[in-house]
């Protein structure tokens, strides 16, 4: 057996609950307890780190179902330490227990220092990989670090929105702060950044109601990145369910470790004082350790095939529906319980508001296909803290199998709606989609969700985000260019539905730069006036450009952090009047879809302003419609709870490359129809006489015009 420099000291008996770390007083005693949950393990070493790394080990020996613990007097807040598991090594029965490798509580809530990539951190010896490695990797892996829950928190009432009222902003914290020049520096890239009253100042005056970041639990990089001198930025390689990622904080880099939980803390305190949510993007569906071949940094070696799906009669082969080398098993009771621990913790100590689950349909494998009523699905609705905040679903992954589940989650969820991104993408591009298909994404997706009584309010909708070209870079390249990326441009995917509106990149030609203005203003319209929740890529309302990189997850630098010296300030402003607009008009802001009598409230004209009939619909070639929303069924209350009715508006839509003359349909008797948003209007100086029905209006090219026609308040 190998031998480690380490002194030992005994613990005394601990409790099996709860697991992690817990400093507290046992029998009047201060210390620390530790528990960790192995079915396989046969002995565990708690190990102990002074500030020198000189490493003391605590033997535990106390054992209840699989959850091992001890209390060690004297330890408290600040204390490093990870575990030496000892048991099994037959990797062909999935079993890789190995003491020379220390390991990471998958309960820390802290995590100090991060991985040096070489043959000490593999779990297998290098040379004979059916042989367990000998070499010690404590130099060489991150430690856990106790920690101190105690916080002050303002926010004693949290922001709650109704979905129907939500409006998304997809940002990373580094990105976000790095370069903004109202941020002190030593602050920038940090969550303390994110506090600040200057990044704060911006989301509330942009309007957004709702922050999701990022992954933000603790993650590395992959050694094949560090290899490249990249890393994962994106943060989509979690090694610490319950630790804010270290890399990330203020008070981490002016050298207090741990100091990131209490910035974390007080970032999201800060963003509820200022009345917005904050939702968090978690990686439930695989861990940084990749394949059998990968890093022992935690769960491989504390009890491989509780944390992994493996290939059912073939423990020793991962299975992988993620892309990214193993699959976390949410069917077993040890990986569904630090999920469900992990979002309670989130929610209750951190004051996280919801959720976003990358590639959420491997949580919902158990025998491979992806299954509704799978264990996660059903305890996340059974659970009293967790199902009341906000869920959101990727309903993709890699899997074999039913990959892609949109519309298939259960009514609690909500999903990212890729049907919506790649119809509209499309659509004003001047592709031919359908018109029909124009119209169901815009009006929530009934055909996804309202056949199982779901809401408009399932579907998330979106036209970009973090994964792809920006919306500056989908109007201004037509191919990928992810040289950086340092594998050939052979990474990312290829289907972008993008169109360069004249050049590749970069160009002063003003013809193509206008036509770019008019393209993004045209979906950043449908965007946040479709039916459902808006999700809107952060910087895409300032054309923030990543240089057509579609896949810049290992970009930590000026191609992902956002450029605040070059932002398109009138873009902002007619972003932050999109969102205003939304706002302040329910009838963009369905609850429900229309059936029976109500589905005269919604109606559809073609351009000469006739009804639409099933020849209409049915046409390949349209292009262009009328639609109709009569405010008298969406009302909303005055801050004094007086019922207000809201206008009646007529959506205009032309995604043709010429401009088209649209005839005013008749509608209510007494209508008269004001221009309120024109997106081929770019200097705003449009202010055409109100018009009536049977009236005419030009919509340029590849554009839509919003009319209003108020309505009389009746008290």
């Amino acid at each position: 057996m190998t031998s480690f420099p380490a002194s030992t000291v005994a613990g005394l008996p601990g409790v099996p609950f709860p697991l992690g770390a817990t400093a507290g007083e046992q029998f009047g005693v201060a210390g620390t307890n530790f528990a960790i949950a192995s079915s396989v393990a046969d002995r565990v070493t708690l190990c102990l780190f002074d500030a020198e790394g000189r490493e003391t080990q605590v033997p535990v020996r106390d054992n209840d179902a699989d959850v091992w613990h001890v209390f060690v007097p004297g330890v408290g807040p600040g204390q490093a330490y990870g575990y030496r598991v000892g048991g099994p090594w037959l990797p062909d029965r999935g079993l890789r227990c190995n003491p020379a490798k220390l390991l990471l509580d998958p309960y820390a809530k802290a995590i100090s220092g991060s991985v040096t990539f070489g043959p000490e951190v593999l779990g297998q010896d290098e040379a004979d990989p059916a042989k367990p490695s000998a070499l010690d990797s404590a130099p060489h892996v991150p430690r856990g670090l106790v920690t101190d829950p105690a916080f002050t928190w303002a926010d004693r009432i949290r922001p709650r929105y109704d979905y129907s009222d939500t409006v998304l902003y997809e940002i990373h914290v580094k990105g976000f702060t790095m370069r903004h020049p109202d941020i002190p520096a030593e602050l920038r890239g940090t969550y303390a950044g994110l506090a600040h009253e200057a990044a704060i100042g911006y989301l509330t005056g942009l309007g957004v109601t709702t922050v999701e970041l990022l992954p933000v639990h603790q993650s590395v990089p992959e050694a094949f990145l560090t290899g490249r001198n990249l890393t994962n930025y994106w943060g989509y390689n979690t090694i610490g369910y319950f630790a804010p990622h270290n890399g990330y904080s203020a008070a981490v880099r002016a050298g207090q470790p741990g100091g990131q939980v209490a910035e974390f803390k007080a970032m999201v305190d800060a963003l509820h004082r200022a009345g917005l949510e904050v939702v968090l993007d978690v990686v439930f569906n695989h861990t940084a350790e990749a394949g059998p071949d990968g890093p022992a940094l935690c769960f491989r070696g504390i009890d491989n095939t509780a944390y992994y799906r493996t290939v059912p009669g073939d423990p020793g082969v991962y299975v992988d529906t993620t892309g990214c080398g193993n699959s976390l098993n949410a069917g077993d009771p040890i990986t569904l319980q630090l999920m469900l621990d992990s979002l309670r913790y989130w929610i209750t100590e951190m004051h996280a508001d919801g959720f976003r689950f990358d590639l959420a349909p491997t949580l919902a494998r158990q025998e491979g296909a992806y299954d509704k009523v799978s264990a996660f699905l059903d305890m996340v609705a059974q659970d009293p803290v967790v199902s009341q905040v906000k869920l959101i679903a990727e309903p993709w992954d890699v899997g074999q199998v039913d990959s892609y589940d949109l519309g298939r989650f259960p009514p609690l969820w909500r999903e990212w709606n890729g049907k919506y991104r790649d119809t509209m993408r499309n659509f004003w591009a001047s592709r031919p989609v359908g018109i029909g298909e124009f119209a169901t994404r815009f009006t929530g997706s009934s055909d996804l969700y309202g056949r199982s009584g779901r809401r408009p309010t399932a579907s998330v909708n979106l036209i970009t985000v973090h994964d792809g070209f920006t919306l500056r870079d989908l109007v201004s390249y037509n191919d990928k260019h992810n040289e950086a990326n340092g594998e050939h441009n052979h990474d990312g995917t290829d289907d972008n539905a993008s169109w360069n509106c004249g050049a590749e990149g970069a160009t002063d030609d003003p013809g193509i730069l206008a036509l770019r203005a008019r393209q993004s203003r045209a979906m950043l319209t449908t965007l946040l006036l479709s039916f459902g929740v808006p999700l809107l890529l952060g910087g895409d309302e300032i054309g923030r450009t990543q240089r057509g990189n579609n896949n810049a997850y290992c970009q930590d630098n000026e191609i992902t952090w956002f450029d605040w010296a070059s932002r398109d300030e009138a873009l902002k402003d007619f972003t932050t009047r999109l969102i205003a607009f939304r706002q302040s008009h329910p009838v963009f802001r369905r609850r429900r879809f229309l059936t029976g009598a109500e589905a005269s409230d919604l109606r559809w004209f073609t351009p000469s302003g006739k009804p639409m009939d099933g020849g209409d619909w049915a046409d390949p070639g349209a292009r262009a419609i009328a639609i109709y929303l009569d405010g008298s069924d969406a009302p909303d209350r005055a801050g004094d709870g007086t019922l207000l009715l809201d206008d009646d508006f007529l959506v205009l839509v032309n995604s043709w490359w010429e401009p088209l003359d649209f005839v005013l349909p008749p509608t209510r008797a007494d209508a008269r129809w004001h221009a309120e948003i024109d997106t081929y209007d770019l200097a705003g100086t449009g202010h055409a006489a109100p018009r009536g029905a049977d009236e005419r209006v030009t919509v340029g090219p590849r554009s839509l015009i919003v009319l209003r026609s108020p309505r009389p308040q009746v008290t």
